[in-house]
C-alpha cells in the first residue's frame, strides 16, 4: 500500500511539472498567430487592399451618370432681361459614346437669339460619339482597367510585405530559441563543472589527488561561468527581439517573460506552419513580386494603347433629338442638332514623345520581370539544396555528438580508477560542449533555410 502511495505522489509531481512545462512554453504556432493577428506593420499592409479598392471606387466614378443645372436670371428698371435655365442628365458608356436628355427653357425681352426657345422650353435626347481618337480607349477605360490591375499588385505587395514581417519574426524566434538551448547548455554544463570541483577539492583534502588538479577544475569552472554570463546576456537580448513582434489588439506592447521558454521541437512544426515541407515540389509560379510585376506590365500595355491612340485626329459627332415637352410624342426628325468636332496636331511631337515614354516604361518591365523570374527561380533551386545541406550536416553533427559523448564516458571511467588526468577529461568535454554548440547551430541555420526559401516565394499564408 505504502508503494502504491508513492508511486501515486511520484505521477502526480510529474504530471504538474508536466502542466507547467506546458503552460510555460511559447509555441512557434501561437506565437506566429499573435503576429498575424496583431502586428501593425501586418495591420498596415492590409490597408494597400483597401486603399486599392478606393483606387477602383474612383476608377468606375468615372462612368457615373451625372445631372447638371444651370440657372441666370436678370431684372433690372422693373425689367426682366432675361431668364434661363438649362439642366441635363449625361450617361458616359464604356466605349466613349455619351449618352444626353437635356431640358432648357429662356424667358425675357433681352434673350440672346441663340437662346429663344417656345414658350414651354425644349427637351432634347442625343448621343454624342467619338469617331477618331478615344473611341476604342479614352482615358476613363484606361484608368478603369489600370485601377483593376492595380488590385492584383496590391495583393501581391500586401503579400510580400506580410511575409516580410512573418520571416523577421520567425528568425527573431530561431535566435531565441537557440540562445535559449545555448544558456541551458552552459547551466548543465556549469553545474558538472561544480560537482567535478567539489569532488576534486574532497579528493586533495584525502591526499588522492594532487593539488594542482584544483586549478585547472577551477579554471574550467570560471570558464563554464563565464560562458554561461554571456549566454544569459544573449538570451536576454533575444528574448526582447522577440517581444517587438508582439502585440495586442489595441496595439499594446508585450513583453515576453523570463519563465516562458520557446518549442523544442521545430524542425517539423516550421515547415508544416510555412507550408514548405515538401521543398522539391516548390517552384517560382504565382510568387507575389512575379504577379506584381505581371500586372505592371499589363498596366504599361493599356497606358501604351492609351498613347498610341492619341496619334489619331478629334473627331466628335453628336446628334440630339429636339422637341416641345407636350409634342414630345410627336416624332419630327426634321428638328434636331447637329455637332461636329475636329482637332488634329500637324506634328504629333508630344504625342509621339508619350508613346515612346509608354513603350520604355513597357520595356523596362518586361525586362524586370525576365531577370525576376530566373532570379527567384535561382534562389529556389540555391535554398533547396541548402536545406538539403544542412540536414546532411546536421545528421552528421549528431552523430559526432553521441561519439564525443561516449568517449567522455570512457574518459570518466578512466578518471575514476586513476588512469586519466583532469586535463583529459576537460578536453574530452569540450569537444562534446563544441560539437553540441554546433548541433545547436546547424538546427537554427537549417531552419534559417526554410525560412529563407519561404521569403522568396513571399506567401505568407
Amino acid at each position: 500500500m505504502k508503494k502504491i502511495k508513492l508511486l501515486f505522489v511520484f505521477l502526480f509531481v510529474h504530471i504538474v511539472s508536466w502542466s507547467q512545462e506546458i503552460t510555460n512554453e511559447l509555441t512557434y504556432e501561437e506565437y506566429i498567430g499573435y503576429v498575424k493577428k496583431f502586428h501593425p506593420l501586418v495591420k498596415q499592409a492590409n490597408l494597400k487592399i483597401t486603399e486599392a479598392q478606393a483606387k477602383l471606387m474612383k476608377a468606375r466614378g468615372a462612368f457615373d451618370p451625372k445631372i447638371e443645372a444651370d440657372y441666370s436670371e436678370k431684372q433690372y428698371n422693373n425689367k426682366e432681361y432675361y431668364s434661363v435655365f438649362n439642366s441635363s442628365f449625361k450617361i458616359p458608356t464604356w466605349y466613349g459614346i455619351e449618352i444626353k436628355a437635356a431640358f432648357d427653357n429662356s424667358e425675357g425681352i433681352y434673350v440672346n437669339p441663340e437662346n429663344t426657345l417656345p414658350n414651354n422650353g425644349l427637351t432634347s435626347v442625343g448621343i454624342t460619339v467619338p469617331i477618331g481618337q478615344n473611341l476604342w480607349i479614352n482615358e476613363r477605360m484606361a484608368e478603369l482597367k489600370q485601377a483593376k490591375y492595380y488590385q492584383n499588385v496590391a495583393q501581391a505587395e500586401q503579400q510580400m510585405l506580410v511575409t516580410e514581417v512573418l520571416y523577421q519574426a520567425s528568425i527573431s524566434y530561431l535566435h531565441w530559441k537557440q540562445s535559449f538551448e545555448e544558456a541551458k547548455l552552459y547551466s548543465e554544463y556549469l553545474e558538472n563543472a561544480k560537482i567535478r570541483y567539489n569532488g576534486i577539492v574532497k579528493a586533495i583534502e584525502l591526499g588522492d589527488k594532487p593539488t594542482i588538479d584544483s586549478v585547472e577544475v577551477g579554471i574550467t569552472l570560471n570558464a563554464r561561468k563565464l560562458s554561461l554570463e554571456k549566454a544569459n546576456l544573449k538570451l536576454f537580448k533575444a528574448r526582447l527581439e522577440v517581444s517587438n513582434f508582439l502585440w495586442t489588439n489595441d496595439n499594446t506592447p508585450l513583453e515576453i517573460s523570463e519563465n516562458l521558454h520557446p518549442e523544442d521541437n521545430l524542425e517539423e512544426t516550421l515547415p508544416n506552419l510555412l507550408n514548405i515541407k515538401n521543398s522539391n515540389e516548390i517552384s517560382v509560379e504565382n510568387a507575389p513580386k512575379l504577379n506584381a510585376l505581371q500586372n505592371k506590365i499589363e498596366i504599361f500595355k493599356v497606358a501604351k494603347s492609351l498613347q498610341a491612340n492619341k496619334l489619331l485626329p478629334k473627331l466628335e459627332a453628336s446628334y440630339n433629338y429636339l422637341s416641345e415637352p407636350s409634342a414630345f410624342d410627336n416624332y419630327r426628325f426634321d428638328d434636331y442638332k447637329i455637332g461636329i468636332n475636329f482637332s488634329f496636331p500637324l506634328f504629333l511631337r508630344k504625342e509621339r514623345a508619350q508613346l515612346k515614354l509608354a513603350k520604355i516604361q513597357l520595356q523596362d518591365a518586361e525586362f524586370s520581370f525576365s531577370f525576376e523570374k530566373l532570379n527567384i527561380q535561382n534562389k529556389i533551386e540555391a535554398q533547396k539544396q541548402e536545406i538539403n545541406s544542412y540536414k546532411k550536416q546536421l545528421n552528421i553533427n549528431k552523430k559526432l555528438v553521441a561519439s564525443y559523448a561516449t568517449m567522455l564516458s570512457g574518459e570518466e571511467r578512466l578518471f575514476q580508477v586513476g588512469e586519466s588526468s583532469v586535463f583529459l577529461l576537460n578536453s574530452r568535454e569540450n569537444s562534446l560542449v563544441s560539437s553540441q554548440l554546433a548541433t545547436i547551430s546547424l538546427e537554427n541555420a537549417y531552419l534559417v533555410a526554410f525560412l529563407n526559401l519561404y521569403k522568396t516565394l513571399g506567401k505568407p499564408e
